[in-house]
């Protein structure tokens, strides 16, 4: 059995809010996957489901955000599970907004809701870190957290949501590596082939038919003249005859 767990704050007034993220995954993969309606348990609410081959129960705590250690803890116990049988899905400052990271133990990097649970299970349980950006100065942080996503914000966490549990089965399976590139496939599809081919590179012109070569002919010297073998008085007698 694996128990995914969901960070964020009860009621309806933090329901929109960047910090109930982990909230909101929970609800779409009950959704999506046909688990069993929400009902009150470990100081929280419970969804129980099958995701692949595995039964997982999800938990959303209702202790509020720097107690969720006492729901998460309870239900670890009453199931017996381990910390390594322990997922949880929250929100990440130190991410760009839509991005997605699985960590296994660590530390809890100031964030109240993962500083309860390691009080109570020890630092050895799986996370998803849901990345939605920093306010980009400290002393913001607060009222960023608890502020609602923007409208112009609604499409990247829409796709993130659905690829969360587009890949969920993968992740109750233990196989990370499928469970991110089911979400990358949402948040950063692979772009379409306009299935055109580059145009071919111009193949060279042929070449011009050479114009035939004119053959010149040698010249021929000319004849030498024949010697003439006439005597002077013939000479002078073929002269008065023209």
């Amino acid at each position: 059995m694996r128990l995914f767990v969901g960070l964020g704050n009860p009621g309806a007034k933090y329901a929109g809010n960047r910090h109930n993220i982990g909230f909101m995954a929970m609800e779409r993969i009950a959704a999506d996957h046909g688990f069993g309606p929400w009902r009150a348990k470990f100081q929280g609410l419970v969804s129980e489901g099958m995701l692949g081959g595995e039964k997982v129960l999800l938990l959303k705590p209702g202790t509020f955000m720097n107690l969720s250690g006492q729901s998460v803890g309870e239900a670890v116990r009453f199931h017996k599970l381990t910390p390594a049988d322990v997922v949880v899905f929250h929100d990440e400052l130190d991410l760009a907004p839509g991005k997605c990271r699985v960590k296994a133990g660590g530390g809890h990097a100031g964030h109240n809701g993962l500083r309860s649970i390691h009080q109570h299970l020890g630092e050895a349980y799986g996370r998803v870190r849901l990345g939605i950006g920093h306010p980009g100065h400290k002393d913001r942080v607060a009222d960023y957290v608890l502020s609602d996503f923007a409208k112009a914000e609604a499409e990247w966490l829409d796709d993130l949501l659905r690829g969360l549990s587009d890949g969920a089965a993968k992740l109750a399976e233990g196989d990370d590596a499928k469970f991110l590139n089911a979400v990358a496939l949402r948040t950063a599809p692979p772009r379409a082939s306009t299935g055109t081919r580059p145009a071919p590179a111009p193949s060279p012109s042929p070449e011009a038919p050479r114009a035939p070569v004119e053959k010149k002919l040698a010249k021929l010297p000319e004849a030498a003249p024949a010697e003439d073998t006439r005597s002077a008085l013939e000479k002078l007698a073929d002269r008065f005859k023209r």
